[in-house]
């Protein structure tokens, strides 16, 4: 059950009864972009163990087959999941659907993947139909604001923008990190027309479905899912729309905000997630068992 007023609870075991598979986030639940969590590893691992299913969701902006890759470098185990999704997957069947076959990439080369075997042809700014954007070229030096002047360019033109991760902002370790979303926001500014494929939005959660009745064997049941997440405005608002039961990860990308990472303020969780109008079920620090 929903709840304005959300309870600390001791970990996933606390809500195990309850649910037969998790949709859980990846990037700030099970890894920080640097290592994985083992805690939150382990506990996905023993849920399974228990006859649970886990499907990942993640605005990763790439197909699935890299973010598998990526998991087991940053140490999360196969064994921690059934099925993994990413908005990557759903742009590519968003861009086989559109008829514009010349596109323009925003984004650092290895998210180059999310285009292969596609009947698209990458181009320039001058030749461009369309756009997609997977994130800054240089992440760790750029802004949104390096773009500014390119995008406005390009919204005078109205070509339509997809943008395949709609985050603004990950943490990657100890520093913040602009996303495709921060982009998309400064495109939109200048009246250009805009896709967002991902979290919290509603074409990501109908191939979730699908996933989901497919690793537990029964027509999809919202009663007895649990989305797990720690960003608000992408797996909360997310997982809210879609009526499912939600476990909130506080130590995540709004750590800082709820007071001690470990030691979260119920009280700010409850405001923020008032000022949101959003609810959860219960929070936890970190996942764990």
């Amino acid at each position: 059950m929903l709840t304005l007023s959300p309870s600390r609870i001791s970990g996933l075991s606390a809500l195990a009864a309850d649910y037969d598979a998790v949709l859980c986030d990846v990037w700030g639940v099970l890894h920080n972009g640097v290592a994985a969590f083992p805690k939150a590893c382990e506990a996905l691992v023993k849920w399974r163990e228990g006859g649970g299913r886990v499907v990942l969701l993640t605005n990763a902006p790439r197909p699935a087959g890299p973010i598998h890759e990526q998991l087991a470098r940053l140490g999360v185990p196969r064994e921690a999941y059934d099925d993994l999704l990413t908005s990557g997957d759903v742009t590519r069947e968003m861009l086989m659907a559109r008829p514009e076959r010349a596109i323009l990439h925003l984004g650092p080369d290895r998210d180059l993947s999310l285009y292969e075997d596609l009947p698209i042809e990458l181009v320039d700014d001058a030749h461009a139909e369309a756009i997609v954007v997977t994130g800054l070229a240089d992440d760790t030096h750029e802004t949104p604001e390096d773009y500014r002047e390119r995008l406005a360019a390009l919204a005078e033109r109205r070509l339509p923008l997809i943008c395949a991760n709609p985050d603004i902002v990950v943490q990657r370790g100890v520093q913040r990190v602009w996303c495709a979303g921060a982009l998309a926001r400064v495109y939109e500014e200048f009246g250009g027309e805009i896709a967002l494929i991902g979290k919290p939005y509603p074409p990501v959660y109908e191939e979730a479905r699908l996933r989901l009745s497919a690793v537990t064997g029964r027509p999809f049941d919202h009663l007895r899912v649990l989305a797990i997440g720690d960003g608000l405005a992408t797996d909360i608002r997310g997982a809210c729309s879609q009526k499912l039961d939600v476990l909130l990860v506080t130590a995540g990308i709004h750590g800082a905000e709820f007071g001690p990472l470990d030691a979260p303020d119920l009280k700010r969780v409850e405001i923020r997630l008032m000022d949101e109008d959003l609810a959860v079920t219960a929070l936890v620090p970190r996942l764990v068992w």
